[in-house]
């Protein structure tokens, strides 16, 4: 690790654990609520977390960029750029439902590599205390130990997450799928926490995670985790923004759920 990607992963850590923090104090008590729709919420304290990190990461790293939910601060053709998600799972936090996270990654455009790249990943719990990090090229780890995907090989002994974003459109076009798939696998999961899932992916704890819709911001931190856990991460852009369709996995499950989503898709 660089001196650089220390001072980096440092500044990320720092960030995460305290707006983690201010989660933690936050969540059994009055919310206040910017904006909902039937699938999603935005509150007020995901601004004022995103306007935290911001504080602390370009103190750090003045220059740099800044791409989050809650908006964007810098010069976004900046080489250099953070992705953040102050509150992923913000309909868990909002209920009371003690299952969200703090994601920051850090991405830079490499010689050879096509757009930005991620090269540092933070992805923390504050109510389960469990810290995720990686840098690209190194282990990942949760609370400083070396993590890694399952070696499962089967659908039927596998545990699956499933996400559904936020549109409707989005829902009605995955539930197929669900179908599908909840009677090949052992267990399916939905948690309301994307990058958490891919954490859980990268800990050997789920096997893999689908989702259409899903954000850069909930996916850039812990796709370079899974990858760094020896996992793989597969994405696609597509419409809508900074949106894609992604599955991750341990490795050895892409094939199978592709094929199971190409034959729900041939029969729509």
């Amino acid at each position: 690790m660089t001196k650089n990607q220390k001072k980096a992963l440092a500044a990320a850590v720092k960030a995460a654990r305290t707006v983690g923090a201010l989660m933690r104090k936050h969540l059994r008590g009055d919310k206040k609520i910017n904006e909902q729709s039937q699938h999603d919420i935005k509150l007020d304290l995901d601004v004022r977390s995103q306007k935290i990190i911001e504080k602390i990461l370009l103190k750090a790293f003045p220059t740099y960029s800044v791409l989050g939910e809650e908006g964007i601060v810098g010069n976004q053709q900046s080489a250099s750029r953070w992705v953040v998600d102050p509150i992923d799972g913000t309909v868990n936090f909002t209920y009371g439902v003690p299952h969200a996270c703090v994601s920051i990654a850090l991405q830079q455009k490499l010689p050879g590599k096509k757009g930005y790249v991620s090269i540092i990943g933070v992805v923390y719990d504050p109510f389960c205390d469990e810290l995720w990090t990686a840098v690209r090229g190194e282990p990942a780890r949760m609370n400083g130990q070396i993590i890694s995907v399952s070696n499962r090989t089967k659908l039927e002994q596998s545990i699956l997450a499933i996400g559904f974003a936020k549109s409707t459109e989005v829902l009605r076009a995955n539930l197929p799928i669900f179908n599908e798939l909840v009677g090949q696998v052992r267990k399916m999961r939905m948690m309301g926490a994307a990058a958490l899932s891919l954490t859980y992916v990268a800990s050997g704890r789920f096997d893999a995670y689908i989702e259409s819709g899903v954000r850069l911001w909930d996916i850039a931190a812990g796709a370079l985790i899974i990858e760094c856990a020896g996992g793989e991460f597969w994405s696609k852009q597509i419409p809508g923004d900074h949106a894609y369709r992604m599955i991750a996995s341990n490795g050895h499950l892409r094939p199978k759920l592709e094929r199971v989503i190409r034959n729900v898709q041939r029969k729509a």
